[in-house]
């Protein structure tokens, strides 16, 4: 059970995740909807006003607009000589009203926009892969349908995500749809319209994440190798723990790194992890990944998980002021964990992989061999 292969279509997706048992009346007073500033009227994602802790003033706010105003009037400028400065400012958290422009500028899709124009409306006018199509659709109404934007069915919204993932079929025939894109598109059509959101996806999908909707998801199963070795370095018991039950990284490396968190994490902090990896790239997924479980599995919740089931529960139920926006971000500066660390893991489990794989060939090349050394010549 623990090793087994993944299937692309992500065996174990929960479709009802965005919902929760008892969330559709989250965001209900008096029976009336009461819309987040996010726009979710319920569901695991509603975010409670009255709950909200350090929520910026703004005033603030207001100081930290001017500030990427001015970063967007000269980025090359900043992304060149001040990069410290953008990811210090991005770690802060991205204004809400400078995220979209933000991201794009981040990701490099203004550029991919400028450079393709008119590449968007071929796509979503082209008929597509029958298949993919259906899957899509099949999905639509899945993806966050306590939010506003998402709750009407064949609504403008479910039109617009239809017709992003539909395009990066066309874009990328290849690879075509894999269910956890779904999500990372709805969250982008959540800040920009339709043809903005496509190419923050393609460069979320090949430059970001390249391989990780893939058949077979390979990428996804050499970061979590290299995961699992950060883990040994970073926290060794935890690392003992998840070797000695035979917890294989796939098992949650689907929903935490593939959906970038979307479906694991509060929305303040989906927001902030998403600011964070546009600016650093995916080194910002691996450090999250390692805060959650410093954090969720500690010597003393070891000592409860006498079994895999255990341990994948406690890995599903992060306790609440974990997974806090201003907790996880403040935890992520402390790690021991550099990026020559990163680098160097990933390097070694790729040459794992390769020595496995040339092992096998080998193997099989010398049966093949064997065979024909005992098969009888035609003239015996």
């Amino acid at each position: 059970m623990a090793n087994a292969a993944p299937e692309r279509d992500i065996n174990g997706y929960d479709d009802s995740v965005s919902a929760g048992p008892s969330s559709a009346s989250n965001g209900v007073a008096n029976g009336v909807p009461q819309v987040d500033r996010y726009g979710f009227v319920g569901g695991d994602q509603y975010t409670d006003p009255n709950g909200e802790k350090n929520r910026v003033p703004m005033e603030v706010l207001r100081k930290r607009e001017i500030k990427w105003l001015d970063m967007f009037e000269n980025w090359e400028k900043w992304m060149n000589k001040k990069f410290k400065k953008v990811k210090e400012r991005c770690r802060k958290g991205i204004p809400p009203a400078m995220r979209a422009r933000a991201w794009q500028y981040l990701c490099g899709s203004k550029y991919l926009a400028e450079n393709n124009r008119g590449k968007f409306d071929f796509y979503i006018s082209a008929s597509g892969d029958a298949k993919a199509v259906d899957d899509i659709t099949k999905d639509l109404h899945r993806q966050f349908p306590f939010h506003e934007m998402f709750m009407a069915r064949e609504g403008h919204g479910q039109e617009d995500l239809f017709r992003v993932l539909k395009a990066y079929t066309v874009h990328n025939p290849r690879d075509g749809y894999c269910q956890a894109q779904a999500p990372i598109a709805a969250i982008l059509l959540m800040h920009m319209p339709a043809e903005q959101a496509f190419w923050c996806l393609v460069s979320i999908c090949e430059k970001y994440l390249p391989g990780y909707y893939s058949q077979g998801l390979e990428a996804v199963q050499v970061d979590g190798d290299v995961l699992f070795g950060l883990l040994k370095k970073s926290s060794p018991a935890i690392y003992k723990h998840l070797k000695k039950q035979k917890i294989d990284p796939i098992l949650y490396m689907t929903e935490w790194f593939m959906c970038v968190y979307t479906r694991t994490l509060p929305w303040t902090a989906v927001l902030r992890v998403w600011d964070m990896f546009f600016c650093e790239g995916v080194k910002i997924m691996f450090k999250i990944a390692l805060v959650l479980f410093k954090h969720t599995l500690t010597q003393a919740d070891l000592k409860d998980c006498p079994t895999l089931y255990e341990t994948m529960e406690k890995i599903r139920n992060i306790p609440s002021h974990v997974m806090e926006d201003d907790f996880l971000v403040a935890e992520l500066v402390t790690l021991k964990v550099t990026e020559r660390d990163m680098e160097k893991e990933h390097q070694f489990q790729v040459a794992r992989r390769k020595a496995l794989k040339d092992g096998d060939k080998g193997t099989k090349s010398k049966k093949k061999k064997k065979t024909h050394a005992k098969s009888p010549s035609p003239d015996s």
